[in-house]
Formats: C-alpha cells, sequence, structure tokens
C-alpha cells in the first residue's frame, strides 16, 4: 500500500469544506483503493473508529459500546459502501426481446439508501429509471440493484444520479434512458441549517427521453 500524499494545503482544504464542491462522474478513488483485503479494511477500521470514540470520551469497557468499532467497521465495508468494489457490481444479463416490446419501461419507486461524502451521513431516498429497449431486455431486479451498488458508496446526488444513467446506458444497450431520484439528506435535516422539510431532486434524461413528451410521460407515471 503506497503512502498517500496530501493534494491540497491546509488553506485549500478549508475552502473545499465550506464550498461542498463535487467531483467528476467518477467516484474518487486511489490506484490501491482494493490493495487491502474486506478482512484487512474491517480490522483496521475498527482500530481506527476505536480511536475516535475513545477522543470522544466514550467508554469503551461499557457492554454496549464495546462491540461498536467492529460493527461499524463491518457496516462500512460490506454494507454502507460496499458498492465501491467493481467486484460488486450486480451483472446485467440481456434477454431476447421475444415479445417486441419498443416502449417505454419504468420502474418506480426503487429505495436508495447512501451516504454523503462531505459529512458521512445517511441519504435516503426513491429513484424512478426508465428505458426504452433496443433489441434486448433486462430482468427488472436488475435495475433495482443497480440503482443499490452505485448508491452504496460515498455519495453526492447529482454524481449518483448520472452513474445510474450511465451504467444503465452501458449495460441496458440503449440510449434511451431516464432518472429520476428523490432524497433527503441527513447533512441538511440533522445538522448546519437543520432543515428537516426539504428534499433534493436530481434527473437525467438521455436519448429519446430528451424530447418533451417522453419526458412527460415518465415523470407523471410518478406524480
Amino acid at each position: 500500500m503506497t503512502k498517500h500524499d496530501p493534494k491540497f494545503t491546509a488553506e485549500e482544504l478549508e475552502q473545499l469544506v465550506e464550498a461542498h464542491l463535487g467531483t467528476s462522474i467518477d467516484t474518487p478513488l486511489r490506484e490501491d483503493a482494493f490493495a487491502l483485503s474486506d478482512e484487512e479494511k474491517i480490522k483496521m477500521i475498527a482500530s481506527k473508529f476505536k480511536d475516535i470514540m475513545d477522543i470522544l470520551g466514550l467508554d469503551l469497557k461499557d457492554d454496549s459500546l464495546a462491540g461498536t468499532p467492529l460493527r461499524v467497521a463491518k457496516m462500512y465495508v460490506t454494507e454502507a459502501f460496499a458498492g465501491l468494489n467493481p467486484k460488486n457490481k450486480p451483472e446485467m444479463k440481456l434477454f431476447s426481446n421475444k415479445y417486441a416490446y419498443s416502449e417505454m419501461l419504468i420502474e418506480k419507486d426503487i429505495k436508495v439508501h447512501s451516504h454523503c461524502e462531505h459529512h458521512f451521513v445517511p441519504i435516503i431516498g426513491k429513484c424512478h429509471v426508465a428505458y426504452i429497449p433496443e433489441g434486448k431486455v433486462v430482468g427488472l431486479s436488475k435495475l433495482n440493484r443497480i440503482v443499490k451498488h452505485y448508491s452504496k458508496r460515498p455519495q453526492v446526488q447529482e454524481r449518483l444520479t448520472r452513474q445510474i444513467a450511465e451504467a444503465f446506458m452501458e449495460g441496458l444497450g440503449t440510449s434511451h434512458v431516464a432518472v429520476y431520484l428523490e432524497a433527503d439528506h441527513m447533512c441538511v435535516k440533522t445538522r448546519g441549517i437543520e432543515d428537516d422539510g426539504s428534499s433534493t431532486i436530481t434527473m437525467a434524461f438521455h436519448g429519446k427521453f430528451g424530447k418533451e413528451n417522453y419526458k412527460r410521460i415518465f415523470l407523471e407515471s410518478f406524480k
């Protein structure tokens, strides 16, 4: 595992903290991101999270807290951030479109459980997706699984929306894809402004869904 040199000065980092800036469509990962096994990562994260709890003044000898570092580590690696590892990406096996279906297919109300990459607190919402087949179709559960895979990362909602759309276009072999994501951000609801009445909406429209009539039919299907 190579030593990672700081990319930003202290002043630049402080500016980024205040700006809450996002990056490109690709999740920011180092080249050696998967040099460690899941088991090694769990062990190291548990140790470091124990240090955090200790710094906060918590008594780790207490029965309720003693197992927390390991629980958090397992949750991070095998659940909350399992989508970071490309080996966990679901395979989108396509099938012949024997019924010659050529209209839009919409899968709505797909649950989204993600984490804000700026504060590592939950993002909870629903995603509605649609595609128009070009030759082949996919099992419905794969649409849900792709949304789940990209949600299980430290995320910003704009990037998550684009990643889902790009994965569908690549996996389904069609440019006709739409994604609508509405979510509650706990970094807005439980800290900072503490506004528990707002939500965030992001969208991606590609191919025929860029046309107003297709876009309207898709949006009206879940309104």
